[in-house]
């Protein structure tokens, strides 16, 4: 078939041709998977090996001992480094003064592997005696490593963590491990010595300033001092002066007296009103209390009791009886008179309290006009206090950071800020190259590549397409269309494959062949020829059965072998023997799709052979139906049961209608042509004129199926195809190991 369709659109993509073309391809693939596995590994095996280690720090705030403590008491703890923190360190450890003390420090301008230039060849010679190139030797030895190790060197921040790794990459495994510990080294004592560098300042510059607050201090605190005697703000205690003092003692006092007084008053108004009312004054606290009432009260009851004892056996008007009523009057006379000397004393009680709340008031006005006067000048006092107490405050901050900057720089023991949590080792494995996986890459690269070259050549020559909806159609229209301007039958190159003979009909007198006589059962046998055509009564049967004894595989295999190699996209099959021959040609289409090749049979006979052979059932539409139009092109192609393999049923229409569009079904077979890279039109015992119709006279690839075929009708039948300017044949007997069948000899059944 041709290699390039005619319209991109109307085919699709075979994944199953795809990969079958791989498969087919396998030992070009193999190959080529070895070859380049074998490269790569030969390729890393010439490399030099590099070895990698690595050194990690932790960045974390670090503090002596002995400050630590003061500076956690005094809030002044140093936050922990920030994300940004953490990316100035892994810069300062790529900084160009670091890598130049580690390259001094380790005389790595004496490694060939860090200063190449240091030995020029003789190409660089030249290019500095004509001027073109500078000489390497005219920078320091530091300047010409430094690009060398920064191509070898790899610092980065630990993700999610405060920790900083340091890799680099020597020839030297001893080397690979020395030189990240080296960098850890100088850069902790780089830190050290900065820290150390900061406190000298610090103390250099706290020390004058220190002299200065010490004097303003004591100007200040003196100026407080002075402004307080000469206001008279006397402190008496915390945050308290003199004057606020008194007015608080004062009006305390003065509450205190009030309350007296109020007492008083209410003890007296409540003798007072039992007097008045001629009530017992003994139920009075004030007069109960009295010692004086309590003697007389117990004179009384003494009294009452004698005039009691004497009342039984005297008589009432008895002396004795007389004068103890009379003393029993007096006591209470006197009870009476002192009773009223408590109202007098509490009256008195409560006229001093309300004299001394008098004085009170007086002198709590007195010290509130001195309070306010006080206040005043106190603004002025607290703001000279402010004024010392921010000196002093800064005073004593100073003096604590001079004390603590003179401690760390005496001692020089200010810690960095880092320190290494893992110190690198020498590499025991090589880092680069790694054989065994740059070998694996290297074979599937190369699997890869001959993968894509096996799949772009299938796909630009269009074995790897398969015809979708309307293809086939579209073709048959186009097709239509150029019928009616010009009409070029299609040309076909025929190549000998030894493993299939070609009968050539030379051999048979053309003036012998016989007309077939087998009974019409082909689409094709009910075609009227065009031009009345005189046939030979006698063949001779002699050179065709030379022919067989010289070719003797015919065989499905062979024949099926032969169309793959010569990419024959379109034959048609006759088979004389009727339905034996059709399976034989279903046979043949089932061994080449086995190949990969997208394979279709048209079923031209009448008897429908391959159409029960191969379709789900005999009644799917089919090439009649297409012909007669009561069927979609898409609709008419059907997959086989048994292999990938497609196929055109007979139909269901009549047969003789669908045979008027026998043109038609010439352009429909070129158009699958363009689809399919095998098209294979069965015709069952058909005619020589319905073929040559078919083909519309071009030479086209005839396979005869002969199996249990009449010698006769064999004869006959190639005379015929000789007549029609069909000038070779392919014959196909059976399968292999089955005998074939010569014209003149019987096979065994």
């Amino acid at each position: 078939m041709s290699g390039v369709h005619e319209s991109q659109q109307d085919v699709d993509i075979d994944l199953g041709g795809l990969f079958g073309a791989i498969w087919r391809n396998r030992m070009r693939v193999l190959l080529a998977t070895v070859a380049c596995a074998g490269v790569a590994f030969v390729g890393a095996n010439l490399i030099t090996p590099k070895y990698k280690s690595e050194s990690r720090l932790l960045i974390e705030t670090r503090e002596p001992a002995f400050t630590t403590g003061s500076d956690r008491a005094q809030g002044r703890e140093q936050p922990a480094f920030d994300e940004l923190g953490i990316a100035s360190q892994v810069q300062l450890l790529k900084s160009a003064d670091l890598i130049k003390q580690v390259a001094r420090n380790m005389k790595l301008h004496e490694q060939e592997e860090f200063d190449a230039a240091a030995k020029p060849s003789a190409i660089s010679d030249l290019l500095v005696l004509l001027g073109v190139k500078k000489n390497p030797l005219d920078l320091a030895p530091e300047e010409r490593v430094l690009k060398e190790f920064n191509d070898k060197l790899t610092v980065y921040q630990v993700e999610k963590s405060r920790v900083i790794a340091i890799e680099f990459t020597s020839r030297d495994p001893a080397l690979a491990a020395a030189i990240p510990n080296q960098m850890a080294k100088v850069y902790l004592s780089l830190q050290s010595g900065a820290k150390l560098d900061t406190n000298s300042e610090a103390t250099r510059w706290l020390e004058p300033e220190i002299a200065n607050l010490r004097e303003k201090v004591r100007e200040a605190e003196q100026k407080v001092a002075e402004y307080r005697s000469q206001s008279d703000l006397l402190p008496t205690g915390e945050n308290s002066t003199f004057a606020v003092r008194q007015l608080n003692d004062i009006s305390t006092e003065l509450t205190r007296v009030r309350g007296e007084r109020a007492t008083a008053e209410a003890r007296a108004e409540s003798v007072r009103s039992v007097l008045k009312n001629g009530g017992a004054p003994d139920t009075l606290s004030e007069v109960v209390g009295s010692q004086m009432i309590q003697r007389l009260k117990e004179n009384e009851a003494q009294i009452q009791g004698q005039i009691s004892d004497l009342s039984t056996s005297l008589l009432e008007g008895h002396p004795r009886l007389k004068g103890l009523r009379s003393q029993l009057v007096g006591i209470r006379m006197q009870i009476k008179s002192e009773t009223q000397k408590i109202l007098s004393s509490l009256e008195n009680e409560a006229k001093t309290a309300r004299l001394r709340e008098s004085q009170l008031t007086q002198q709590l006005n007195t010290v509130k006009a001195d309070t306010a006067r006080a206040g005043e000048d106190e603004v002025g006092l607290k703001a000279l206090e402010r004024e010392a107490t921010a000196q002093r405050q800064l005073l004593e901050t100073y003096l604590a950071r001079y004390r603590e900057a003179t401690s760390r720089t005496d001692s020089n023991s200010t810690p960095a800020d880092a320190r290494v949590i893992s110190a690198a080792v020498e590499p025991t494995e090589v880092d680069f190259p790694k054989i065994i996986p740059i070998t694996i890459v290297g074979g599937v690269a190369g699997f890869a590549l001959s993968a894509i070259v096996i799949l772009l050549a299938e796909l630009f020559s269009g074995r790897a397409l398969k015809p979708v909806g309307g293809v086939a159609a579209a073709s048959i229209r186009r097709r239509e269309e150029e019928e009616g301007i010009e009409a070029e039958p299609a040309a076909a190159v025929v190549v000998v494959e030894p493993a299939v003979r070609k009968v050539p009909v030379s051999r048979i007198d053309p003036g012998a062949v016989k007309d077939i006589h087998a009974p019409a059962k082909s689409l094709l046998s009910g075609i009227e020829p065009e031009e009345d055509e005189e046939e030979e009564d006698e063949s001779p049967r002699s050179s065709l059965v030379d022919a067989f004894e010289e070719e003797s595989d015919f065989s499905v295999a062979a024949v099926a072998r032969h169309m793959i190699d010569n990419n024959i996209s379109v034959a048609i099959s006759v088979s004389p023997s009727g339905d034996s021959g059709s399976t034989a040609t279903v046979m043949l289409a089932r061994r080449i799709a086995e190949e990969h090749r997208k394979t279709l049979i048209i079923d031209l006979t009448g008897s429908a052979c391959p159409t029960r052979l191969m379709a789900q059932s005999t009644h799917v539409p089919g090439i009649t139906d297409l012909l007669v139009g009561d069927a979609a092109f898409s609709e008419i192609i059907h997959g086989d049961r048994l292999s990938d393999a497609h196929i055109i049923p007979r139909g269901n229409a009549n047969i003789k209608r669908a045979m008027r569009g026998i043109d038609r079904l010439s352009m429909v077979i070129d158009s699958l042509s363009d689809a399919y890279d095998t098209v294979i039109v069965e015709c069952g015992p058909a005619e020589v004129e319905g073929v040559r119709r078919l083909t519309r006279g071009r030479e086209t690839d005839i396979i005869l199926s002969i199996p249990d075929a009449d010698e006769d009708a064999i004869v006959d039948l190639i005379g015929a195809f000789g007549e029609a300017g069909y000038t070779e044949i392919v014959l196909m007997t059976g399968e292999e190991g089955e005998p074939p069948r010569y014209p003149g000899h019987r096979a065994a059944a």
